[in-house]
Formats: structure tokens, C-alpha cells, sequence
């Protein structure tokens, strides 16, 4: 076997990189690794006599290769030859080879006795992978042109050339006509795919055997490439889910592809990963925490099947079901301020030996994995299956290997555990925060809190939620984390103030589904907030007022009390039909993501749904769901309904919905790009499998499909045709019940809506978007987000147009943001909306209102807001309509 050597001008930083190399193989097989770095341990430089010393000290009768960094480092390894007996610097190679994918590379390969130009062969191509991933002009890559300087390697010997030739070289990456003598297709089963280690168990294995092995990534296209080069490998971008088909040649063919796939099925051996089952059939995998797309251990990512303990029944409810009203349930709240702050003071933390600090990382790792888990089962037990799901993601952050490898080379490089923790973490944060898209934005509140959670286990404090002992009242923190959110007691804490952070932050997601009302985004208002001040807000109307008048109290403590009637009234009828006073009857839908949502939706009362999102239904998968595995989700979620109508909607991708499994050319303006239906005009197999799976399920229960983002009557007539060609594969021909409509969500449809529906049975409109693309403003955007508010009238104008321009027998509905606020419920039928679709929880209470409604009175409040100056008017208009 060769030896290596690694020669730097920081000693930490070669440690570092020696410590990440020698985790990808066991002890038993690592090469001999020595390391001339540094003028000693703190000062940078590199010394001839060193390296020389390094050289010497191993015992490598097959060579060894020198591994540097930059400038003195290249000299001082030349000049270290000319130091060294001949019989020893003629088994010498200094490579160009950058130095931790390089170093990665070879120990890997050397590892598996293969010759020193093979290994200084595959070190040198160790970047290839990232320029690949990246997308770099300098890739080396075969086939393209480099610099020399860049590639060539010193060799002082052709010592070597007498050694067998590498199985492997003859496979050439860029594939072969030649038939292979063994193949199988595996998956990926890994929760991160085959990153460093699995990747190099595999490559390890294939150099074992008297074969050429070659891998094609058959998700992404990439491949054929060499599966004895951890550098190729790397260039698959395996993640998790994809399907690998392995080729083998040579007289071993068989064995070896026999035992790639048996270490497909064990997960690649990678530590604490083991497969699992979704509902579709494919492997995939969860970690020992419920790492990633699961809902826990024992459970497949996907839970397609309603719970047996909880029916159709309206009246079933569940303990998640009453948890959810063990908060309010309003949007109103008034108390004393209950101000929390995490202190996290490290100051007095005492740095061990890098090894230690390596090791109480990895400690605290696990605790806070715990505890997280703990907060997990629990929510999913008190609250929801999707709420529980957000501690998954927590949970594969800290299980994430690139996260954890980046924060031993800082403790390598002289950090302490928590500043090593916090400085990865917050490099992190930051990335989410630079995001354009504001919901990316707000997931940097969950890297902040495994942050806490992991630095709080290493000061001996793993619960390190906002502490809310300061008695009952208004919980005021910086931000809402879904930790802080799920621990808190909804008895005591009668709603939360967040000085930052939008209302799509997880923390307030955990804390509405628990019945706890939130004012987000407050700014300075609360910023010296002392204790005990009164605080009291509407969050409906956006408004809080701090140490409010003994009027002002009252008009509070009134406004709570009767809102608190209405919703137990609301929710005593929640199960009966909606009409108006006047006999108009309007569907109250509820908007789903998964089965769990259309149990909720059942148990409140919705009328089905109006609108299920299939991109956030197969959100989590990394390959494309096939029809058979969206068919069986559709009748899981039709039966959860109770067999009550629902519309799926057909893949809503692009702008701040990306699908793992379907990638897209980078846009400049990705909200006014490829989004929706426009996608699929170019990949239209991907929309008809997604259609063939609608008419499957239609044949067995009421459904409806609508096409998002459609602008123009060609769209719908190419729409249309997709969905003929897919019922004639399907069914035979399209459902006789199957009913078809757009969504409604450019100015432009609206504005022809009653052309672009001559051939559809209703529209349902997307005010969310509706009022974006109307106002030329993000929502998620703090400059211009005042603007994006549905109550403009301009945004009403075109609702009311909608409805007015259609035929009779098109039935407008609204899915919207709109559609899920009860006090606006009055205008939108006044506007002639007939169908609204909300989230489950305020189902009851648009359904209350609706039959509060004079038509007659909401026709009129609906032509004085069209006519109002502006949202505020509106809103006046509403209130006193109330």
C-alpha cells in the first residue's frame, strides 16, 4: 500500500483535512498518513527538512504521494526530493491535487491497494465533482482542455510502471457500446444520498472485485461513470430516492454487481440510516430520529392512509383535534407582557483538547436529537402529523453530514465546540436569509433554533425554549421558533408577539394549529417591552396597542368575549350547510396537503376540499411519483374526505414552490417565468402522468382538476388536450363526473375569464396571487408588502368581473387567503363567489358567518367596496357591516 503525505502552511488545517480523509475508511485499511505542516503549531510556513522527515518516517514500499497546498508548499516538497536517499525519492509523486478533495480521493483509493499512479490519478481529479455540481469553466473533466499547470502531476520516478493496470481504468465515463455482462437498478436510500462515506463503502467494494463497474444516475441522466472513482461517483449528485442502474464487465461482473445492490438495501452501511417503505412502494429512508420526510421511525414518509382510530365522523375528534382548541382558537388577544430572552452566555465554557471538543460535540449532537425528538412525538400526538414534520427537518439538520464535518474542521482549526457550532450555524442562517423567496427566508428561524438547542446541550441546558415562567399573558420573543411554539402552555399564554419574522414561520404555524393567536413582526413597538405591560392586539386587522386605555381594554375584553360565543357557537354547527338568510347556498371546502389535513378538514365541518396542493403532497419526494403512487394518494385523501368532492390541483411549480424531483433553469424574475401550467408545455409527459392518476381516481370518487397560472385560451385548449391524451391511456377517455377548471390568478385571466371558460365547469381564484400580480408587490417583501393587500378594490374589481363574466353554469370559487377570513365572507358572495375553500380551522366560522349574510346587504357591500379609495376603506365598509 502507498503512504501519504500532507504538506501545508497550517498545521490545523492539514490535522483537519488528515481527520475528514481517515472517517471515509476503517482504521484496518487506512493508508499510512503523515503530515509536514506549519513551522510548528501556531505560526504558518512549510520546511524542506520536514517534509523530507515525513517522507522517510513511512513505511510505503509502493510509494508515496505528497499532497500540498500552495506557493512555499510546492518548493519545499521539490527541494525535500533532493534530501532524500534516490532509492526512496524515486517512489515519490507530488501531486497538483487539491488538497482535501485530493486527499479524500486517495486515502479512499489507496485504501483498496491500488497503484500510486491510479491514486495520484484520482486526487487529482477530486474537484471535479464540485466544478460539475457548479457548473465551473475549469472543469477536468475528460474530453476538455486544460492547463497542464493545472493537471500535472512532479513524479521523480517512473517507479511503478511494472504494476498490474487498474480494472477500472478501461471503463471510459463517457459510456460503451459494449453490452455489460451484469446490471441491476438500486435506490438511494440514504436520507442524504451518497455523500463522502457511503460513496466511498461503494467505491471501496467495486475495486474489490475483477470487474469494470459503471453507474448511471437514471433520475438526473448523469452518467455512465467509473464506480471506482469516488471523483466520478461525486459526480452523479445521488440523492435521496434516485435510482441507480449499476453495469459491470469482466469476469467477476456478476458477484460484483450482486454486492453493490446489497449495499444499496443495507443504506451503503451509513451509520444510524436505515430504509424504509413509502406508500408508493420505493425505498427510501429515515435516520433513528425520524430524519427528513418521515413523521418517526416506524413510519413511511407519506402516511397515505387515514389513522384507524380516528373515523370520517364529524363527531370523532381526536386528542390532536382537541389539542388544537386547547389555545383560544382566536386571532384577538389581551394580557400582561410575559417578555422571554434565551441567554446562551458561553463565556464561561472551557476549551478541552480538540479531540474533546470533537467529542462533546458529538455528545451534545445526540442530546439535543433527543430532545428534539421528544418535542416531535409529542406535537404529533397533541397537535398533527404535518406540524410534527417541521421537528423532522430540524432533526435532519443536525444529522446532516456536510453540517457536522464543517464543524469538526472548525474545532480542528481551533474552536471551541460552541463557537465551532455557532459559527457553521449562523453561516447557515445567513444563507436562508439571502434567499429571494420570503418562506425560504423564515426557515433560517429553524436553523437559529438548532443552534440553541445544540450549543444549550453543550452548556448543559438542551430545553432551551424561550422560557415562559414569568406567569400568564403575552409571550414577547425576539422570534417564534417551532420548538418554543410547541413546549409553551396555551392555558397560560394567551397569545405570543414576535418582534420579527413573517406569519410563515414555522413557530407560528405550530402555535395557530394549537389555538394560540400570534401578531408577527412588531418591531420596535415591543422591542422595551418591560414585564407586565399590558399588551393587546387584533391580529386580523394588524393591530397592537401597548398599555392600552381602560376604554381601549374594554373595547378588547368585549371584542374576545364575543368572538369566543362565535366560535363555540360556530363550532357546535360546524357539520350543517351554509346558506345565507335568503336561501343562497354556498360550499364551504377546505384547502388539504395531506391525508392528515383532510381528516382535520372532515372534523371541522368542510364540505371536502377545494383545492389540493400535489406539490406539497409529493413535495418531499426526490424522484418522480409514478401514476400508480399518485392515484393510490388521491383515493387516500378522497378517503379521509368521506367520499365528499375534491379538486386537485395539477403540479403548482416554479417562483417559491420548486419540486425536488422536477429542476429548473435559474430565472431572473422566477415569479413572471415558467410557474404553473407553463412548465409543463415543455415537460407535458410529466403533467399527463400527473393526469392519467386524476381520471384513475375520478372513476372512483367525485373529483375535480383545475390548471394553475393560466393566461391565455390556448392555454386551456393545450390543458384540455393533455388531459384527453391522459384519460385515453387512463380510463379510455375522460370521467362522465369529472369536472374541469383553472385557476385564477393574472390579471389577465380574470379579465377574460368568461372566454377563457366556454369549455370548463368552474374557475377557482387565487387571491394570493391575484393581489401580487395586481399590485405589482411580494408579500414577502417589507417595502412594498403593505401594498399586497387583497382588500384593495382594485383586487375586488376583478373578483367581482370574474364572476360576472362567466356563464351560469361556471361555479366560482375562491381558495385563496380571502377565503379562510369570515369577515370578509359577505363580500366575496356579494361579489358572487358561490364556493370557499379555507383552512380547517376556520371553516366553522366562515360558515357561521355565511349564514349571518342578507344577499341584498352583500351585493351593496360589495359595490361600495369596489368603489372604495383604497384597502382601509374597505375594511371601514366591513366593520360596519358587521
Amino acid at each position: 500500500m502507498i503512504g501519504l503525505v500532507v504538506v501545508s502552511h497550517s498545521r490545523a488545517l492539514a490535522e483537519a483535512a488528515v481527520g475528514l480523509a481517515s472517517e471515509m475508511v476503517e482504521a484496518a485499511d487506512r493508508p499510512q498518513i503523515a503530515v509536514a505542516a506549519g513551522l510548528d503549531e501556531t505560526t504558518f510556513g512549510t520546511d524542506a527538512s520536514a517534509v523530507a522527515e515525513a517522507i522517510w518516517s513511512l513505511d510505503a514500499p509502493d510509494g508515496v504521494l505528497v499532497l500540498l497546498d500552495l506557493g512555499s508548499a510546492v518548493l519545499s516538497a521539490e527541494m525535500a526530493l533532493e534530501f532524500l536517499e534516490p532509492e526512496v525519492a524515486e517512489r515519490v509523486v507530488v501531486s497538483s491535487a487539491p488538497i482535501v478533495e485530493g486527499l479524500v480521493a486517495a486515502v479512499v483509493l489507496a485504501s483498496t491497494g491500488a497503484p500510486i499512479e491510479a491514486v495520484a490519478d484520482e486526487a487529482r481529479r477530486g474537484l471535479e465533482a464540485k466544478q460539475d455540481h457548479l457548473d465551473a469553466g475549469s472543469s477536468t473533466t475528460t474530453g476538455e482542455q486544460v492547463s497542464p499547470a493545472v493537471t500535472a502531476d512532479v513524479v521523480a520516478t517512473d517507479a511503478g510502471t511494472d504494476a498490474q493496470p487498474d480494472p477500472s481504468a478501461e471503463v471510459q465515463p463517457g459510456g460503451t457500446e459494449t453490452q455489460p455482462d451484469a446490471s441491476a437498478d438500486i435506490h438511494v436510500s440514504n436520507a442524504h444520498g451518497l455523500h463522502a462515506r457511503p460513496a466511498a463503502r461503494l467505491v471501496g467494494l467495486v475495486r474489490s472485485f475483477d470487474a469494470a463497474v459503471t453507474l448511471t444516475n437514471l433520475d438526473t441522466g448523469r452518467g455512465p461513470v467509473d464506480a471506482a472513482s469516488l471523483s466520478k461517483v461525486a459526480t452523479l449528485n445521488a440523492r435521496h430516492g434516485d435510482r441507480l442502474r449499476v453495469e459491470a464487465i469482466g469476469p467477476a461482473a456478476q458477484d460484483a454487481v450482486d454486492s453493490v445492490r446489497a449495499l444499496a438495501e443495507r443504506a451503503f452501511d451509513d451509520d444510524g440510516e436505515r430504509p424504509v417503505t413509502s406508500a408508493g412502494g420505493a425505498n427510501r429512508s429515515a435516520s433513528a430520529a425520524g430524519v427528513e420526510e418521515g413523521t418517526g421511525a416506524d413510519a413511511s414518509p407519506r402516511d397515505i392512509s387515514p389513522s384507524a382510530d380516528v373515523g370520517t365522523d364529524p363527531d370523532t375528534r381526536s386528542a390532536g383535534a382537541d389539542a388544537r382548541r386547547s389555545g383560544s382558537g382566536l386571532d384577538i388577544a389581551m394580557g400582561p407582557a410575559v417578555v422571554a430572552e434565551v441567554d446562551l452566555d458561553t463565556s464561561g465554557y472551557e476549551r478541552g483538547s480538540t479531540e474533546d471538543e470533537i467529542a462533546r460535540c458529538r455528545e451534545a449532537l445526540s442530546v439535543a436529537a433527543a430532545s428534539i425528538e421528544r418535542i416531535r412525538d409529542s406535537v404529533r400526538a397533541s397537535v398533527g402529523a404535518a406540524e410534527a414534520e417541521i421537528f423532522d427537518a430540524q432533526l435532519a439538520m443536525l444529522s446532516d453530514p456536510s453540517l457536522t464535518e464543517a464543524v469538526e474542521l472548525a474545532i480542528r482549526a481551533g474552536a471551541s465546540a460552541p463557537e465551532a457550532c455557532t459559527r457553521c450555524l449562523q453561516d447557515l442562517a445567513h444563507e436562508f436569509e439571502s434567499l429571494d423567496d420570503a418562506y425560504q427566508r423564515e426557515r433560517a428561524q429553524d436553523v437559529r433554533s438548532v443552534l440553541r438547542r445544540q450549543v444549550g446541550a453543550l452548556l448543559g441546558r438542551p430545553d432551551v425554549e424561550a422560557s415562559t415562567q414569568g406567569g400568564a399573558g403575552i409571550l414577547v420573543v425576539p422570534e417564534l421558533d417551532a420548538a418554543t411554539a410547541a413546549v409553551l402552555d396555551p392555558t397560560a399564554i394567551l397569545g405570543v408577539v414576535t418582534r420579527a419574522g413573517g406569519a410563515t414561520g414555522h413557530g407560528v404555524i405550530v402555535a395557530k394549529s394549537r389555538g394560540v393567536p400570534v401578531f408577527t413582526d412588531a418591531g420596535d413597538v415591543v422591542r422595551d417591552v418591560a414585564p407586565g405591560t399590558v399588551l393587546a392586539f387584533d391580529a386580523s386587522s394588524r393591530r397592537l396597542v401597548v398599555n392600552p386605555e381602560e376604554a381601549e381594554q374594554r373595547e378588547f375584553a368585549a371584542a374576545i368575549e364575543g368572538r369566543s360565543q362565535e366560535r363555540t357557537a360556530a363550532l357546535a354547527h360546524a357539520d350543517e350547510p351554509a346558506s345565507t338568510l335568503d336561501g343562497c347556498r354556498i360550499v364551504v371546502a377546505a384547502n388539504v396537503t395531506s391525508v392528515d389535513d383532510a381528516l382535520e378538514a372532515v372534523r371541522q365541518g368542510a364540505e371536502g376540499s377545494g383545492l389540493v396542493r400535489t406539490e406539497i403532497l409529493f413535495g418531499h419526494d426526490s424522484s418522480r411519483p409514478t401514476v400508480e403512487q399518485q392515484t393510490e394518494a388521491f383515493l387516500a385523501v378522497a378517503a379521509a374526505l368521506g367520499g365528499q368532492p375534491m379538486t386537485i390541483r395539477t403540479w403548482d411549480v416554479g417562483g417559491d414552490k420548486p419540486l425536488r424531483f422536477l429542476p429548473q433553469a435559474v430565472e431572473a424574475n422566477p415569479f413572471l417565468g415558467e410557474r404553473g401550467l407553463r412548465l409543463f408545455r415543455r415537460q407535458p409527459d410529466v403533467l399527463r402522468e400527473q393526469l392519467q392518476a386524476v381520471c384513475l381516481a375520478a372513476r372512483e370518487t367525485p373529483t375535480k382538476v383545475m390548471f394553475p397560472m393560466v393566461t391565455t385560451t390556448e392555454e386551456v385548449g393545450w390543458a384540455l388536450e393533455q388531459l384527453r391524451l391522459a384519460a385515453a391511456t387512463a380510463t379510455g377517455g375522460v370521467p362522465s363526473g369529472l369536472e374541469v377548471g383553472i385557476m385564477i390568478e393574472v390579471p389577465a385571466a380574470a379579465l377574460r375569464a368568461g372566454r377563457l371558460t366556454d369549455r370548463l365547469d368552474f374557475v377557482s381564484i387565487g387571491t394570493n396571487d391575484l393581489t401580487s400580480y395586481t399590485t405589482a408587490a411580494e408579500r414577502g417583501n417589507a417595502a412594498v408588502s403593505a401594498l399586497a393587500d387583497s382588500l384593495e378594490p382594485a383586487v375586488l374589481q376583478l373578483i367581482g368581473h370574474v364572476c360576472d363574466s362567466v356563464a351560469d353554469r361556471v361555479n366560482v370559487a375562491v381558495c385563496g387567503d380571502l377565503a379562510s377570513n369570515s369577515a370578509v365572507a359577505a363580500l366575496l358572495v356579494g361579489l358572487g363567489v358561490r364556493e370557499l375553500s379555507a383552512v380547517a380551522p376556520a371553516v366553522p366560522s366562515v360558515k357561521a358567518a355565511i349564514r349571518r349574510i342578507d344577499l341584498t346587504a352583500a351585493r351593496h357591500l360589495a359595490t361600495g367596496s369596489v368603489a372604495a379609495t383604497n384597502a382601509d376603506h374597505v375594511r371601514s365598509l366591513l366593520a360596519a357591516n358587521a
